[in-house]
């Protein structure tokens, strides 16, 4: 029983220190600059919104928002289509070239990204998508594949075979009986793949600052810091930012985080 006790102590205490900079976060951005010097801990007493109505005009979210909406969502589209079609040939193939193949995505995880940051980009150069939507869109799909079909194949493997051989016997071909059969079953492990992906490709600052700099398409993350580094001063207009720039991932994480352990399990048991 003690040792029960002590246990939920420390897990309290874990939240605490978790919750507390987002406490900060969120208090600060609901403060008038009196406030903040007076109390920066105490609750916001009145809170106030102008901190985020100034900083959605001063930052240009609303541009930069649309930009990474586009680039996360069409990003997302394309792993999953080739992520779950890869996997389904490479979880389902018993021959050596399955298992190659799929010692080549692992690698991929394996292997830090940053190696190849200089002949990506002269390859998105050359391609003339440097300073385009298409460009990034590219780079975040080769780059997340090998994690995609890392998580897909697990999750095919614990999967019964009969369901698509029963389809294929009442006739239907290989990709029918994926895209009716096996891909519904997927969902659970795509849910896991969005969330995970989609956090990755928002929160993502480094690629989009070199891909997309100066070009007008800026995302999220690369405009809050052009922001911030402009209002250093004004922690009210600068915290209202940073709530606004992660506030919709939160919100899709929030609704999709209970297939994110359900998709781990199930591909671990494969």
């Amino acid at each position: 029983m003690r040792r029960t006790y002590l246990l939920e102590i420390v897990m309290i205490a874990v939240a605490v220190a978790f919750m507390f900079p987002v406490y900060i976060l969120i208090s600060l951005s609901l403060k008038d600059p009196p406030q903040i010097s007076q109390s920066p801990l105490a609750l916001p007493n009145p809170p106030t919104l102008d901190n985020f109505a100034s900083a959605w005009s001063a930052a240009a979210l609303g541009p930069s928002l649309m930009n990474s909406t586009v680039i996360t969502v069409v990003s997302l589209v394309a792993l999953i289509t080739l992520g779950s079609f890869a996997s389904y040939f490479l979880a389902r193939v018993k021959s050596g070239l399955g298992y190659g193949l799929y010692i080549l995505f692992l690698l991929g995880i394996v292997l830090p990204f940053q190696l190849g940051m200089i002949p990506l980009y002269q390859l998105v150069t050359e391609l003339g998508l440097i300073g385009t939507h298409a460009g990034l869109i590219l780079f975040y799909t080769g780059i997340q594949l090998p994690f995609t079909v890392f998580l897909y194949t697990g999750f095919i493997r614990a999967l019964p075979r009969e369901y698509a051989s029963a389809a294929q016997i009442d006739g239907a071909s290989h990709l029918v009986a994926f895209t009716r059969v096996v891909f519904p079953l997927l969902r659970p492990i795509t849910g896991t793949v969005l969330i995970l992906n989609a956090v990755f490709i928002w929160n993502d600052f480094f690629t989009p600052l070199i891909y997309l700099g100066g070009s007008g398409f800026e995302t999220i993350p690369v405009s809050v810091f052009a922001y911030v580094g402009q209002y250093v001063s004004q922690h009210g207009l600068v915290f209202a930012g940073l709530v606004l720039g992660a506030l919709p991932i939160v919100l899709v994480f929030l609704v999709l985080q209970r297939y994110v352990i359900k998709g781990f399990s199930s591909g671990l048991k494969g």
